[in-house]
């Protein structure tokens, strides 16, 4: 399938959001607000939940269903103050050693001038600073659109997987075409080139699990993901801190490729 008709799919306005992963895969759910600093932020779902028997912590970036849900959630654009509730979650879990998952759908954090005033960037920079030293296991998921810094800000994990049609990309298709090729028609080209896909960049080594999904019944995948994510929870928490961080700085630092060049004097 070409890259262009993923993103049509990632984007699609009857997938699964948030919310459905977290009444699916979750119970007892409790969902916390705020991040002590400025306010809550609807696009950002924080909360604790049991997974199977596991207390856990949950992190879902959430899109809404329909008009009135979707100006609510800001369509699953985040301000800072979600970023920052988010980590302040994060943080918690570190104290009470709890796994933590995260769940990736938006389009890219929210740009509008409030945002920026209030540390739009710094919220995400921290993020990605924090993520990586927690002590504590963290599997990311992209169910459907991981978009630039937005996404980014909840991808620092030991494991990242991806539904087999959902995109990650620095920037989103329309974006790369106005802005090498000053041509919106190139979107398809622009698509292709970003290499975008799940399946792209399981090949790149940027994630290490494709789940396979339906477009109609998303039943099997939720149980699916119940089971991998007990299993692989159990092998990351019997892990020490020490090599926990570790590994995920790795797994990171392994990410491009360099060249030497050798000079003579």
């Amino acid at each position: 399938m070409e890259a262009y008709k993923r993103v049509a799919l990632a984007r699609k306005k009857t997938r699964p959001t948030g919310i459905d992963y977290i009444e699916n895969l979750f119970t007892n759910f409790i969902e916390l607000h705020g991040d002590r600093c400025f306010g809550d932020d609807a696009a950002m779902i924080t909360g604790l939940g049991f997974l199977m028997d596991m207390p856990v912590t949950v992190i879902a970036q959430e899109r809404g269903k329909n008009t009135k849900s979707r100006v609510k959630r800001n369509f699953g654009s985040s301000h800072p103050e979600g970023y920052r509730k988010a980590l302040r979650q994060m943080q918690l879990a570190e104290k009470f050693n709890r796994p933590i998952v995260c769940i990736i759908d938006t389009s890219g954090a929210f740009c509008g001038i409030g945002a920026e005033e209030r540390g739009q960037g710094q919220a995400i920079a921290k993020n990605l600073m924090e993520m990586m030293t927690l002590k504590v296991p963290i599997i990311s998921i992209i169910i459907g659109e991981g978009g630039s810094g937005g996404a980014l800000a909840l991808g620092v994990a030991d494991e990242v997987w991806m539904l087999e049609n959902a995109i990650y990309s620095v920037i989103s298709p329309e974006g790369c075409a106005s802005i090498l090729w000053k041509d919106s028609s190139k979107t398809k080209e622009a698509a292709n080139c970003l290499k975008l896909t799940a399946q792209d960049l399981l090949e790149l080594e940027v994630i290490d699990k494709i789940v396979p999904e339906t477009h109609r019944d998303f039943t099997l995948l939720y149980r699916e993901l119940i089971i991998n994510l007990y299993k692989t929870f159990k092998k990351n928490q019997s892990l020490p801190h020490e090599q926990l961080t570790q590994l995920r700085y790795e797994r990171f630092r392994k990410f491009g490729a360099f060249d030497q060049i050798e000079t003579t004097k």
